[in-house]
């Protein structure tokens, strides 16, 4: 697939709830989209991606439209994670790129109150079930500040495979991080993610894990 798949709804059931990524809505989620980065400047602040050249914030109805555009073109999957229909974080599978290459990176964020449950692996476990299936692509990637104990447990049980430190990869919190880069290729998933994830949580091994890894966003979002 490529360019056109947009817009994209994936929802399962998931430990008694249901477990949604969709598209955001750039009037009817302004209001809960605010309020939950609001709640959660402190908790996410630490991971936060920063731009060391500061530019004008878009709005976030601004922004949600130009993600959608760059999501039609096929460079970007830009999903609110939902449980139970209350929108609870993020995740995007950004910087896109087609022709030789057919990757993708895969950034996240959850809400403080949603943490705990395990969402988090599921979620990423969906998205990357539909990179690699619908989309087609080859290669996703997740980079991981090395100090991100949750994240790191994520991507480690879920069998994504650590290509080493990128020094000052990214800017974030206002300032460059080394990150860890982990990777995963298609023909190297026997069955789903999704079965993956259910695996590990038949033998207790994901079962709390949640967590926070720099959300990477079309600059920087403002509530307006």
């Amino acid at each position: 697939m490529g360019p056109g798949t947009w817009p994209v709804t994936l929802r399962r059931r998931y430990r008694g709830g249901e477990l949604g990524l969709r598209p955001l809505h750039p009037r009817r989620d302004l209001q809960e989209w605010s309020a939950l980065r609001a709640a959660n400047r402190r908790w996410t602040g630490p991971w936060d991606s920063t731009n060391p050249y500061p530019e004008p914030a878009l709005g976030f109805k601004a922004a949600v439209k130009e993600q959608n555009a760059e999501a039609r073109a096929g460079r970007l999957l830009p999903w609110a994670m939902t449980w139970n229909g209350a929108l609870a974080g993020q995740v995007h599978i950004f910087t896109i790129v087609r022709g030789a290459q057919q990757g993708g990176t895969i950034g996240y964020w959850i809400g403080e109150r949603f943490a705990g449950h395990g969402l988090t692996p599921m979620a990423v476990a969906m998205a990357a079930d539909h990179a690699f299936g619908v989309e087609r692509l080859h290669r996703l990637e997740i980079n991981v500040r090395p100090d991100n104990a949750n994240s790191l447990r994520v991507v480690e049980k879920l069998g994504w495979r650590d290509e080493g430190v990128r020094r000052e990869f990214l800017h974030i919190d206002g300032a460059w991080r080394d990150h860890r880069s982990f990777a995963l290729l298609r023909h190297e998933v026997d069955g789903t993610l999704v079965q993956r994830v259910q695996n590990l949580e038949r033998s207790g091994s994901v079962d709390t894990v949640d967590t926070v890894d720099s959300p990477q966003r079309l600059g920087r979002i403002d509530p307006v």
